[in-house]
């Protein structure tokens, strides 16, 4: 008993200079910011007290709703494009050969380049004149298909969700591949001599088994695409004509250019709450797939 005391002990004390310094870095300044959405202020002098008022104008404002629109494109764009893509890989390079290594260092780079390099590059692919895409599609005798990737509102948003998908596959691959070899080897074993092989082995014996990583991957992609900031500004800043704003670059703009920090701060609380909102619409729907 009193060992089970002590063990508990010693979890606690070393998880809580963690938990405080999430506390004060992230619950706390969540908080903070709910409270200036009160408020009037433009980052220097008084604060004004305004109510709901904040709040009211963001719902009502049409460039809120559009940038929730293209936000709700890259959450989609990710979970069917970073999942799919990650498990996929998982399955091939699951293996600890020298080129699988080589193969998973290769997929997993892309996460510890920076972001704003990431945008730059995808920039120049898409770029009208000089970029890859383009360049290709000319070679093969695709000269139509060529457009201006990142100005055409029909398809700039898919274009920026290419990056966003291609930067962040990696960490995925890792949670996927740990799953994977984290499962018994019993069950694969009793599942081939049963004759589950190829698609049968896949759908009765390894999802099955890795339904939780997978519902787990799926809200950090979801929270992850509604948070997706650095890629969009650096390639579009949400233009143009605001056919690529999205929730942060909304909240930035009306934060940082007109200097509206208490609507910037209500922007911030409201994507909050969207985005518990879906990961707790996506709950719903896998766990009646359970």
């Amino acid at each position: 008993m009193q060992s089970g005391l002590k063990l508990k002990g010693l979890l606690v004390m070393t998880l809580l200079p963690a938990l405080l310094l999430y506390s004060f870095f992230v619950i706390v300044p969540i908080f903070w910011s709910s409270y200036y959405g009160f408020f009037s202020w433009s980052g220097l002098g008084e604060a004004t007290y305004i109510g709901f008022q904040n709040y009211i104008e963001v719902i009502q404002d049409p460039v809120f709703w559009r940038a929730f629109k293209n936000n709700l494109i890259i959450v989609a764009a990710s979970v069917l494009g970073q999942v799919p893509i990650a498990l996929g890989l998982a399955l091939i390079l699951r293996k600890s050969s020298l080129f699988q290594r080589f193969v998973r260092s290769a997929v997993f780079l892309p996460m510890v380049i920076s972001t704003v390099v990431v945008g730059l590059i995808w920039g120049y692919i898409f770029d009208q004149e000089f970029g890859i895409v383009n360049t290709l599609l000319t070679a093969v005798g695709l000269e139509e298909w060529t457009r201006a990737w990142l100005a055409d509102p029909s398809v700039n948003m898919y274009a920026v969700s290419v990056p966003i998908i291609w930067n962040y596959i990696g960490p995925y691959l890792i949670i996927f591949i740990a799953a994977i070899q984290n499962m018994p080897a019993e069950i694969e074993e009793a599942a081939l001599l049963d004759g589950a092989t190829g698609w049968r082995k896949l759908f009765y014996i390894i999802l099955p088994n890795m339904w939780g990583t997978i519902k787990v991957v799926i809200i950090l992609c979801i929270s992850g695409s509604l948070k997706a900031f650095d890629q969009v500004f650096v390639m579009t800043g949400g233009g143009p004509a605001q056919s690529t704003e999205i929730l942060a670059t909304y909240m930035y703009n009306n934060t940082f250019l007109v200097y509206r920090y208490g609507f910037g701060s209500a922007i911030s609380t409201l994507i909050i709450i969207l985005s518990l909102i879906l990961i707790g619409i996506s709950q719903i729907l896998m766990r009646k797939k359970d």
